[in-house]
């Protein structure tokens, strides 16, 4: 593979495309954008080594009673961790204009991971959001069936759909040398090395608007309206049972909320795009092109600060230790944020007068 003219030409996923844009201004611009992706991928590297590294720790090796919450927030870290174990390689090629030296298996490992991390973290934030809801709804069954053990079942079950949903990204992801000597970590949904005929581009299609369609539904639109469900049940029912004075739990509940839309929605949107461009204007070519590192930069950084959001977020005080604060957000009350076991009595007794 020698030339771009074997490269599918509408491909512009982390910046495979050569477009004919050489004016100063798109050089410029260009140039900026990418240097802003390095950066928020470079403190999502920091951060997220950091906090995900600190949840490993505690959850792992220091906290001798594993809670459900702790099942939930450790396999959490570990798809985060994973994923910024990655990021070097992914700053390296954004910094290199899109050159890839580390050989094809490394292409698809660290796509594969990528894609991992976004759908075990988007599976285990969904995860999380429900088990809150059934937690505030109905507390009294949860006391006898939600166990650790059930925890488990529940994580392999989330690990098997997330590994399943990010191997194909393993199987379509290859390199190949450009024109211009440079080596692209691309999607070869046509598994081909030539795009020349008509068949073959038609095949690139079909798989790559199934897997961009697949990605934003599951991966995107239904954890999001679940996780907006969820967490509107609970701020109902703790601000109708007025199972707490605190704003903690509804600081957390809209941070998380909106973190993900903010981190996630650029990215699949860029994707739907991208899955159309083929007769698109010159101009929207040219936004995909500076966009979409951008919106993946962005759509990842959402690894680093799930730790923040957990454990820091509705802290009114810095006071206690960070090991004191990642602790406390392993513990069952963390769930309700309540400040006394009288007050998590009484959602069971609210629960007994209604029935």
């Amino acid at each position: 593979m020698e030339n771009t003219s074997r490269l599918p030409d509408f491909t512009l996923v982390h910046g495979n495309a050569t477009l004919p844009y050489e004016s100063v201004h798109f050089v410029v611009l260009q140039r900026s954008m990418h240097l802003l992706s390095i950066a928020i991928y470079g403190i999502s590297c920091i951060l997220g080594v950091i906090g995900n590294g600190l949840v490993l720790w505690i959850a792992g090796f220091r906290m001798k009673t594993r809670t459900v919450s702790a099942v939930w927030l450790l396999n959490l870290a570990v798809a985060d961790f994973v994923f910024t174990f990655f990021l070097p390689l992914s700053i390296a090629y954004t910094a290199l204009g899109f050159h890839w030296p580390f050989g094809k298996l490394l292409c698809k490992l660290n796509s594969a991971a990528a894609f991992l991390n976004m759908f075990a973290s988007v599976f285990l934030l969904t995860v999380i959001s429900v088990d809150r809801c059934v937690s505030v709804v109905w507390p009294i069954w949860c006391r006898n069936h939600r166990t650790p053990r059930a925890a488990f079942g529940v994580v392999v079950a989330t690990w098997t759909a997330a590994f399943a949903l990010s191997s194909p990204y393993f199987v379509f992801r290859d390199t190949a040398l450009t024109s211009h000597n440079i080596t692209s970590c691309f999607n070869n949904f046509a598994l081909s090395d030539n795009y020349d005929t008509v068949d073959v581009r038609q095949l690139y299609q079909m798989r790559h608007q199934a897997m961009v369609v697949t990605r934003f539904l599951l991966g995107f639109a239904f954890p999001f309206a679940a996780i907006t469900i969820c967490y509107g049940v609970v701020a109902s029912r703790l601000k109708r049972r007025r199972l707490t004075k605190s704003s903690k739990p509804f600081r957390i509940i809209i941070a998380v909320t909106a973190s993900f839309f903010l981190c996630y929605f650029p990215y699949h949107v860029f994707s739907l795009l991208e899955m159309t461009k083929a007769s698109a204007s010159p101009q929207l070519k040219m936004a995909l092109y500076l966009g979409i590192p951008l919106a993946s930069s962005l759509a990842f950084f959402n690894s680093c600060i799930n730790p923040i959001l957990y454990v820091f977020v509705g802290q009114k005080r810095f006071r206690q230790s960070v090991l004191a604060a990642f602790e406390g957000a392993f513990g069952e009350d963390f769930i309700f944020s309540l400040s006394s076991k009288r007050k998590s009595r009484s959602i069971s007794q609210a629960e007994i007068q209604m029935t």
